[in-house]
């Protein structure tokens, strides 16, 4: 008697989604930190004014291929069009999984020529097969290239009224201003991480992961507006560890510094601690820490502490730790803009150095070290000032209150009585001129500045009186000048002036008088007491410049 064999069924494990497809929004109300483009949208299809194409621009992973996506069911839904596509009918299904014949999506990036643009535009002639549009999605269309643009802009310009396009793309100044102007352009925003940490929290409580909030922060912090990225790192998180995601762990995944030894490294570097300093970076390098993302968390720290310097009620936002709260508020209150300013200055020109090197580790501590000998330097207002009111000037020492020293100085001194402007007559008004100086200075006035640079540069001076200029001109002087200062000062001054031309040397021209005087203020500011002093302080500092106040 034959025997019965019951086949067992094995039943196999649901595949896993990432969180990324798994919770992309489905209608608007779903999208994340866009209420412009929703309302937007949202009011054309309530007043059934719907453009013919749409532009979608913003970084990755901020929605626009979904947002594409979610315009097409909405417009072809059978409730519709709506703002609220059903997600259950016919049209719908087959827009999510990706089968419906009216809804072609093409990737710009791989199809870039103008015969796939052709074989689309054969199509847009057609009627829609089962929908209410025939919708084109063309996702990074600025890959396109100029013939394939051309080729679009016909069907843009006049397309049948079954035809919509949604265009997205992250280079919006690549598209030709031509197809932009025949698209009703959202730029969509980069997702606040207020936002997405509440989002990213919402997802955790539906997969049943517990997360610390503040690991939970980090992630949105470091997805830097894409929601996309954000649910990737949230998705590397929950895998590295099976029960809970903690902060710790999340700041392993990301080679992030954590943030009190980040405040303990500035600290150092503001106080000139060398060795507490080197001693802090060796032990982050030794934990696994990325010299690169070090210097990243100083610039960050850096421009906080410069924000809450200014702006004292950045450090009373709520969402932000404790520690940063607090102690961030204190440091601000001990450092001043410039200091501030300083160091954001040499961080950042300092990244490009630690990027580029093939020893990151040593090139960031080259950089410390840097920042910790400017620390130990007054400021040249500090310097000035203090040798003014006749104090002595100290170096470095504790927490500094200004800036760090530059390798040179600059000086500031009253401008010579040779380039003062004695005469400004009022508009409308008959000039009166008492000297050479007062007439040269009429011509700025009456902004003929190209004549009076000329003046300055070419004519020499030897004898002035009232309605009569005698001149010499220098070699290679404009032939009409004569003639010109001739004609403008009889027209300004109401009086006939006559300039005659003269063999005497007379006086030096305007311009040399000028170099003159700044090689006599030049000579006499290097050999001045003050400078000499400021120049000790400062070791291998130098006089670079000497500036005039007006």
């Amino acid at each position: 008697m034959a025997k019965k064999t019951a086949d067992t069924a094995v039943e196999k494990p649901a595949e896993y989604r990432v969180l990324a497809r798994k919770y992309r929004p489905r209608d608007f109300s779903q999208l994340k930190g866009q209420d412009a483009l929703v309302r937007t949208l949202t009011n054309a299809i309530e007043s059934g004014r719907i453009a013919h194409a749409f532009m979608l621009t913003g970084v990755r992973g901020v929605g626009k291929t979904t947002t594409a996506r979610i315009i097409a069911r909405a417009l072809n839904c059978e409730k519709g069009p709506t703002i609220t596509p059903c997600g259950t009918c016919d049209q719908c299904k087959a827009i999510s999984e990706d089968r419906h014949v009216d809804v072609l999506e093409m990737d710009a990036a791989s199809h870039t020529g103008v015969d796939n643009i052709r074989d689309l535009i054969d199509t847009v002639q057609y009627a829609p097969v089962s929908g209410r549009y025939k919708i084109f999605i063309i996702d990074e269309v600025h890959m396109l290239s100029k013939g394939a643009f051309n080729a679009l802009l016909k069907t843009l310009e006049e397309p049948p009224a079954h035809a919509k396009f949604v265009f997205a793309t992250t280079e919006i100044r690549k598209v030709p201003v031509t197809v932009l102007s025949r698209c009703q352009r959202f730029d969509l925003k980069r997702i606040d991480a207020g936002v997405l940490e509440e989002y990213f929290g919402e997802l955790l409580k539906k997969e049943n992961v517990e997360a610390e909030q503040q690991a939970v922060a980090l992630i949105a912090r470091a997805a830097d507006g894409s929601a996309r990225d954000g649910l990737s790192l949230l998705d590397q998180a929950i895998s590295r560890e099976q029960g809970k995601v903690t902060e710790a762990q999340v700041r392993e995944m990301l080679g992030l510094v954590d943030r009190s030894a980040g405040f303990d490294l500035f600290e150092g570097l503001m106080k000139g601690d060398t060795i507490g300093t080197l001693n802090i970076v060796d032990t982050l390098y030794k934990s696994g820490a990325d010299p690169m993302q070090v210097l990243q968390d100083l610039l960050d720290l850096t421009h906080f502490l410069t924000k809450t310097k200014v702006a004292p009620d950045t450090a009373r936002d709520r969402a932000l730790p404790e520690a940063e709260r607090v102690r961030g508020a204190e440091l601000a209150k001990k450092l001043s803009v410039p200091v501030l300013t300083r160091t954001w200055q040499m961080l950042l020109k300092g990244a490009s150095e630690v990027n580029q090197s093939s020893q990151p580790r040593h090139a960031l501590e080259m950089l410390l070290i840097r920042l910790l000998y400017v620390a130990e330097q007054p400021t040249p207002g500090d310097v000035l000032k203090q040798l003014k009111d006749g104090t002595t000037v100290s170096a470095g020492g504790g927490m500094p209150s200004g800036g760090g020293a530059p390798r040179g100085t600059t000086v500031m001194r009253s401008a010579s009585p040779v380039t003062a402007v004695a005469y400004q007559p009022q508009e409308n008004a008959v000039a009166q001129v008492n000297n050479f100086h007062e007439a040269v200075a009429l011509f700025g006035h009456k902004k003929e500045g190209m004549l009076e640079a000329s003046i300055t540069a070419y004519v020499h001076l030897v004898k002035f009186e009232q309605g009569h200029l005698a001149i010499r001109l220098k070699e290679n002087a404009p032939q009409n000048l004569v003639g010109q200062m001739s004609d403008r000062l009889s027209l300004w001054t109401g009086r006939p002036w006559i300039v005659s031309l003269s063999r005497e040397q007379g006086e030096p021209t305007l311009g040399e008088m000028k170099r003159a005087e700044k090689a006599n203020i030049d000579a006499e500011v290097r050999a001045s007491v003050m400078v000499a002093e400021a120049l000790n302080v400062f070791n291998g500092a130098k006089v670079i410049d000497i500036k005039f106040k007006k």
